[in-house]
């Protein structure tokens, strides 16, 4: 099966299929003070930040689930222009195609519609071993991005029946691309979460940051259940809950953190943020959106962005530097399993 065929899949899928986890993210676990005379105006609220030297509007990346084909360079222009209106962040789907089909490099180019967002370039960690680190480097400059994000996919890879199975000298080749790259690195997981153990791993390397992308929203096991695979349906739920995965990371490494995989409101990810992450990040709940066209995506977007600001009054927070004081209790499950793996 061809590339193209495979991620034109994966799209498909993830649009039209329930491929999200059967298991919490965690979120229902975290606890926060309530200001419940917060002495502010909601129109106080401030949520710029810088991350990786970029200025944000909004603490706030939109990670892509696939790329490649025609139908997702429609859907990333979609994004990335909603990036741009709002001062977030955008993470590209994985760029493997265009390394193999040099061609398809217009369907992951967005700067004609987003030339000021933080954009990241986004390849697998499997790849790494697969093509010269100088052909990586030129796609990412290639789309003029301000960083490249390396997705840890063992799982997916795993159950795939096409998948890539050899991870070994994963951690030489990050540190590798990581001294040649000009441009920053940063690793995520792609919803199954970062753990205590990886994320010491993490830390003795020249990465940037960590995007936890835990367990809690799409499933990519489920994805390539719906593709087929024979493999894949046991490990539908296997992995890291978010909210414990950012705990994990926060504990094991003080490198700047992005809490994803589940988020699926403003709330959510003013949570994220409490925990000690530098940005929230959604992927799924922008995907829907962005199929049905720019507007029902600005219209998300703003609710989304309401949702963080309500977060913020509510803990008497006007920017986040004091959202970053607020108090918390982690209750339930997650404190189970928090308690265990750290």
């Amino acid at each position: 099966m061809s590339i193209q065929k495979r991620k034109s899949d994966h799209l498909r899928i993830a649009v039209n299929n329930k491929i999200e986890h059967k298991e919490s993210a965690g979120f229902e676990d975290v606890i926060l003070e309530y200001d419940a005379l917060p002495e502010m105006n909601l129109s106080e609220v401030n949520l710029k930040t810088l991350f990786l030297g970029h200025d944000f509007e909004v603490p706030l990346m939109i990670s892509a689930i696939t790329g490649g084909t025609k139908e997702a360079k429609k859907i990333n222009l979609t994004i990335a222009s909603a990036c741009e209106s709002f001062g977030i962040g955008f993470g590209l789907g994985s760029q493997r195609a265009m390394l193999e089909h040099k061609n398809l490099k217009d369907t992951f180019y967005v700067r004609d519609v987003a030339p000021n967002i933080f954009l990241a370039a986004n390849i697998g960690i499997a790849q790494l071993s697969e093509y010269p680190i100088e052909d990586i480097a030129n796609m990412v400059d290639k789309i003029e991005a301000d960083a490249l994000a390396i997705h840890l996919n063992a799982l997916q890879e795993a159950v795939q029946p096409e998948g890539d199975k050899d991870f070994e000298k994963a951690l030489e080749n990050i540190e590798r691309i990581c001294k040649h790259l000009k441009k920053p690195v940063y690793i995520k997981e792609v919803g199954h979460g970062i753990s205590y153990k990886t994320a010491r791993k993490l830390d003795a390397l020249p990465i940037k940051a960590i995007d936890v992308q835990g367990l809690g929203g799409t499933s990519w096991a489920a994805i390539e259940h719906f593709r087929g695979s024979k493999t894949a349906n046991p490990y539908w739920n296997f992995g890291i809950p978010t909210v414990a995965s950012i705990l994990c990371c926060k504990e094991a490494s003080d490198k700047p953190i992005i809490a994803s995989g589940g988020i699926r409101h403003g709330l959510d990810a003013v949570k994220g943020l409490i925990l000690g992450a530098d940005l929230s990040g959604i992927a799924l709940p922008a995907l829907k959106a962005a199929v049905k066209g720019q507007k029902n995506l600005h219209s998300f977007l703003d609710n989304f962005l309401e949702e963080m600001k309500i977060g913020f009054l509510l803990t008497g927070s006007k920017n986040l530097t004091e959202l970053r004081k607020t108090k918390y209790a982690i209750v339930g499950r997650t404190k189970e399993i928090v308690d265990k793996l750290t």
